[in-house]
């Protein structure tokens, strides 16, 4: 519990003060006030000067607000509540691992543009997420959130600004668009929480400058019937990135954001398998999941490698500075071709075809091709095993189905698929 309150700290005689969680009021001989945090930083202990206290007019209530509102670690005046709230800002940097007076005196000197109080945020929040998770995160600010807000002061960042940015995806890409109204949010708490905006980020302000969502959050999906004509008359166009990231994806029924960050090193020619680290995977609790790749897939890869070796770790699609692409450069292709489908919902049209046209293979097959969790746990423990030459059979059937030649390998007689039936 503090043990400090207003009125013992307006008669506090010289010495030291605890109030609790290491803030301090320092009272000099001559009667100066000071508030003082001590932390530990690498294992040593750290002094933080704070600022002096505020014996204002304002304090006592007969004095009126100042016309600025100034962050809080801007402030050096501090009434004993918001010296305890700037010492747990810097608390709270010291146990992230950052140098309390140097994150003090920074913010002291500026007040950043969303973007740099974005990378901030990143690299805070990052801590408790996965590697693709925190890059998720960081990449869907830049895709969507930059261009509008990224060269604002957070603190001049209003409810409008945000409406801006989320009202050309709002409807299209609904999922994204909350995902990227929640991250927004984010940054802006957290550059609230540095002091360098007076408030949190506006929420009801947001909500009444956007329409409401189309009902259902589900991708719209191509027909499966529609896709050999489609997977072949952008085949035969110029193998731009999109293109030939869009094509890969359909190959192997993967997620956009799988192809966007596969690596070289992933893949595995001799084997015809792409080796996806969990770091890729969707979910808190994703695991590493293993592609059969199909003869088209392979085909598309080695057109797009040449002759030349590339770097092991390098992606496979690489953007701008070697960075990776965005979701709209897949999506762009569809809307090229004025059709009003969604890069990430291919899978449906695979999981459809799969359901339909390849009755023999167990359902359970098809889930592990697209790395769902298999509810059942009987049929997850055969699944052990993640059925891999099924999948084989299964996904180069797609590719011939896709290619136009309709065949379809013989039903699977295995070992797995005995287990299935049997129990």
């Amino acid at each position: 519990m503090p043990a400090l309150t207003a009125m013992s700290v307006k008669s506090a005689k010289a010495g030291r003060h605890a109030d609790g969680g290491g803030l301090y009021l320092f009272v000099k001989p001559s009667g100066a006030k000071t508030w003082v945090l001590r932390v530990q930083v690498d294992g040593k202990r750290r002094d933080v000067g704070l600022g002096t206290l505020d014996t204002s007019a304002r304090v006592t209530g007969k004095g009126e607000d100042p016309p600025i509102a100034i962050p809080l670690l801007h402030r050096k005046l501090l009434t004993l509540a918001e010296a305890r709230e700037k010492a747990a800002i810097l608390r709270d940097a010291a146990k992230a691992g950052l140098d309390p007076i140097e994150e003090r005196d920074r913010e002291r000197r500026s007040i950043p543009k969303f973007r740099d109080a974005a990378k901030e945020a990143h690299k805070v929040l990052k801590v408790g997420l996965s590697e693709r998770g925190g890059d998720t995160f960081i990449n869907s600010l830049e895709n969507h959130a930059f261009k509008v807000l990224g060269d604002k002061r957070v603190d001049k960042i209003t409810a409008a600004d945000i409406t801006a940015v989320l009202i050309p995806i709002w409807s299209s890409k609904p999922d994204m668009a909350r995902k990227v109204r929640q991250r927004i949010g984010k940054v802006l708490n957290f550059a609230h929480g540095k002091g360098w905006r007076p408030t949190e980020a506006p929420g009801r302000s947001v909500s009444a400058g956007l329409p409401r969502q189309p009902k259902g959050g589900n991708y719209r999906a191509m027909p499966y019937a529609d896709l050999p004509a489609f997977v072949a008359k952008i085949a035969a166009q110029h193998g731009s990135l999109g293109r030939n990231a869009l094509l890969l994806q359909i190959y192997t029924a993967a997620r956009p954001g799988e192809v966007r960050g596969a690596r070289w090193d992933q893949i595995n020619f001799e084997k015809q398998e792409w080796h996806r680290p969990a770091s890729l995977m969707k979910g808190v609790d994703a695991e590493a999941h293993t592609v059969t790749l199909n003869s088209a897939a392979i085909a598309l890869l080695q057109k797009i490698k040449g002759e030349d070796e590339p770097k092991p770790g390098a992606l496979i699609f690489p953007g701008k500075g070697d960075a990776m692409i965005s979701d709209m450069t897949m999506s762009k292709v569809l809307r090229t071709e004025k059709l009003p489908y969604d890069a990430h919902a291919f899978r449906s049209s695979f999981r459809d075809w799969a359901a339909e046209q390849m009755p023999e293979i167990p359902d359970p097959v098809a889930e592990a091709a697209l790395a769902h969790m298999v509810p059942d746990k009987v049929i997850r423990a055969y699944k052990r095993t993640s059925f891999l030459e099924m999948r084989r059979k299964l996904l180069e059937a797609w590719a011939g189905y896709l290619s136009g030649d309709g065949e379809k390998p013989p039903t699977p007689s295995t070992p797995e698929e005995g287990a299935l039936s049997d129990g």
